[in-house]
């Protein structure tokens, strides 16, 4: 879509936002001292809170704030962002709590603040316009409304003053009101076209088309490696974003194809990311984004979803290749992540912030001489040379700590050995992560956001089942009991929660990842009531998310009175497509309990998914998956026996520690099963322990064959070969 005329009347053009990676010289993200109060004060969100006190007379997203633009004739400011979010912390510094600025957007606008972590609903509409108008987006994201909720001008992050040649945020609030006053015929008309557009490109044609293929999954493939940066890792140039769905599928393709370069794409951009600045080297989990191509200057900020996701895809290196390096970082992340990003009742917080004291990255960066003072001399200088750590440093002035040769690297070239090398590397880490915990610590933003705990649910769980760590499926099943508890309404889900406030409605992402979640959660303790939970989000999926218009489903609940137009999401974008993880939960469920309508309800949006992903693969990521293990005939694993047995816990340490992505588990003590165990879960019933011994049923299409009762037996010679 052509740019529109009102925006060249205007002369502005989108501005940085967070996904940049340039920083102002000097930025201090302070609000004004809390003398005003507006209608923000009551939200429970950190980032409405953050925003609480500007002079801006700022609304929630609501009919209050539209109802007063139409009474008073005023166009709406909306104006989206998140708390960890280091260019809103900007805005809100250099223009939203300056009282002259503020003076000029009230007298003109209502303005809107929301969270786009509590409302992705509405974030997604309007990102979707900015990017019809200016080819690209970001956060903070800055949008003119009229007030029927029409977009008609938008950008992201806004210098205050006029830099560059470039009209700052006060030239184009004066702007647009003189516009609003003496061209509000062009304003309806571009609204009108922007709101057609925005609603074309959120209603994607979905028509099903034929089912996926075999060949339509090898054919995905060549596209993904043309992009790969054989050099650092990763796809594409810089800025790069962790590619967590694309490393999962190429490791599914490796498994069928046994291809050793694709696999090697995935293992080199896996230790790039993990040596680099991209992960906290001290402090385990990783960083939002690099700003380089690289991976050495992340973009500061940690997000739940980014850690659960990249979790999840080291556990599998590890269960393809074997490699400690994976199983080591995969454990720190979760760690990380108990310690930090977890509340006192098990749920998982969703951001922490890049900046400290007003700083990017302050937090995390170190001088060399600190090092040394820190760790003692002679220990200091080896941890700071395997940290690539200089006098000089590499960011700023100071050290953004990496990893430029692995320890069996230096233990080679320094001819020590690699084991007592890692202990002292982690023993130093220990120190220094005690150290660093006396500085002033990011922002964390402590909501619980029901769709990325379902994402950390379920790494926690593969996790703990894969490398045999009873602490983190413990911890999976204490979030979903305090998602069950405190976010869980009857039927519904709710989006967050924050110190005892619920947020808004869920929507299709929290069902699905939370349907999948349970599902993993079965797989780990093969409660049954975890397949329970999965099937009735499922159920509420089909009933709440259901237009009948086209395949799939949308975003948010059919019917919601409060947005511009719906939206039916396929694509993938920083996180997996809520309708590609509906899609894996549908299957998933359907060859677990053999509820065929699950399998028929599910084909019309494979096949809808399938012809979206031929073009653009690495839009699809999730969805081929999904397709991958639907076409791969996956099989059905049964185990039956006394649970307390070793042979029993030899099998499933066998299963689990292998990379089997198309099968499903079932387990259980044949003595134990009700009738309605069997009815849930059909693969149980007429399985029975072998002389006394745990028996392990092989099925496909829920035909088995012959129990085993060696678990050595269970894996054909090519998969033994991989280990």
């Amino acid at each position: 879509m052509a740019r529109l005329g009102i925006a060249t009347a205007l002369l502005i053009a989108g501005g940085t936002g967070c996904r940049a990676a340039s920083r102002p010289e000097s930025t201090k993200p302070v609000s004004a001292p809390p003398s005003h109060t507006n209608r923000l004060a009551g939200q429970s969100s950190p980032y409405l809170l953050q925003h609480a006190h500007n002079p801006v007379n700022w609304y929630p997203w609501g009919d209050e704030a539209f109802a007063e633009a139409a009474r008073q004739d005023k166009p709406v400011f909306l104006s989206i962002g998140y708390s960890s979010c280091h260019w809103c912390h900007v805005m809100e510094h250099e223009s939203f709590s300056q009282e002259d600025l503020a003076a000029v957007l009230n007298e003109h606008f209502i303005a809107i603040k929301v969270d786009r972590e509590e409302r992705p609903d509405i974030d997604g509409i309007y990102m979707t316009a900015v990017q019809l108008m200016t080819g690209s987006g970001g956060w903070p994201l800055s949008v003119f409304l009229t007030p029927d909720r029409q977009p008609f001008f938008g950008g992201t992050y806004f210098p205050p003053e006029d830099r560059y040649g470039r009209p700052g945020f006060t030239s184009l609030l004066n702007n647009i009101a003189t516009v609003w006053r003496t061209r509000r015929a062009d304003i309806t008309s571009d609204a009108g076209r922007l709101t057609a557009a925005v609603s074309r490109a959120l209603q994607p044609d979905t028509t099903a088309g034929a089912a996926p293929t075999a060949a339509l999954l090898a054919s995905a493939t060549a596209p993904l490696a043309a992009q790969y940066d054989a050099r650092w890792g990763g796809f594409g140039r810089a800025p790069k974003f962790p590619p967590a769905g694309t490393l999962a599928f190429l490791l599914r393709r490796h498994q069928v194809t046994g291809d050793k370069a694709t696999l090697g794409i995935v293992t080199h951009t896996l230790q790039a990311m993990a040596r680099g600045g991209m992960y906290d080297q001290v402090g385990g989990g990783f960083h939002r984004y690099s700003v380089d191509a690289q991976w050495l200057v992340p973009h500061f900020e940690k997000m739940l979803y980014d850690n659960a996701l990249l979790a999840r895809v080291y556990v599998e290196a590890w269960q393809v290749t074997g490699d400690p390096f994976y199983r080591r970082i995969a454990t720190e992340t979760l760690d990380y992540v108990l310690r930090d990003m977890t509340g006192p009742e098990g749920g998982f917080y969703s951001a922490q912030d890049a900046d400290s004291e007003g700083v990017e990255g302050k937090f995390y960066v170190w001088d060399r001489a600190e090092l040394l003072e820190v760790l003692g001399d002679e220990p200091g200088r080896e941890v700071a040379d395997f940290f690539g750590a200089s006098e000089a440093g590499n960011f700023e002035g100071h050290n953004i700590l990496n990893v430029p040769l692995s320890r069996r690297e230096v233990a080679a070239d320094q001819g020590l050995d690699p084991d007592a090398l890692g202990r002292r590397i982690d023993a130093a880490r220990a120190t220094l992560r005690a150290q660093r915990a006396t500085r002033v610590p990011p922002l964390t933003d402590d909501k619980v956001i029901t769709a990325w705990n379902g994402m950390m649910i379920s790494s926690m769980a593969r996790a703990g089942t894969a490398f045999d760590t009873p602490r983190f499926v413990a911890a999976a099943q204490r979030a979903a009991a305090f998602i069950d508890r405190h976010m869980s309404p009857g039927e519904k889900l709710l989006r967050s929660w924050r110190q005892g406030i619920a947020g808004p409605a869920g929507v299709l992402d929290d069902y699905a990842n939370l349907a999948n979640a349970h599902i993993d959660l079965y797989e780990a303790t093969f409660d049954p009531a975890h397949l329970d939970r999965a099937n009735a989000l499922v159920a509420a999926i089909q009933a709440e998310f259901t237009d009948g218009k086209a395949p799939g489903f949308t975003f948010a609940p059919v019917g919601r009175s409060d947005l511009l137009t719906p939206s039916r999401p396929m694509a993938d974008g920083a996180i997996p497509s809520g309708n590609a993880i509906a899609l894996t939960a549908m299957l998933r469920l359907y060859r677990l309990t053999g509820n065929e309508a699950l399998r028929l309800a599910a084909d019309p949006l494979l096949n809808a998914m399938a012809t979206a992903a031929g073009p653009q693969p690495r839009s699809f990521t999730y969805a081929l998956m999904a397709m991958e293990f639907m076409l791969s005939q996956p099989r059905e694993l049964v185990l039956v026996g006394d649970k307390t047995h070793p042979a029993y816990q030899a099998f499933l340490r066998t299963i689990r520690s292998r990379f089997q992505p198309n099968s499903v588990i079932v387990a259980a003590t044949p003595a134990t099963l009700s009738e309605s165990d069997l009815v849930r879960i059909p693969l149980l019933r007429n399985r029975a322990p072998v002389d006394g011994l745990a028996a392990l049923y092989v099925c496909e299409g829920f035909s088995c064959r012959q129990p085993i009762t060696d678990p050595d037996q269970f894996f054909d010679g090519r998969a033994a070969a991989e280990r």
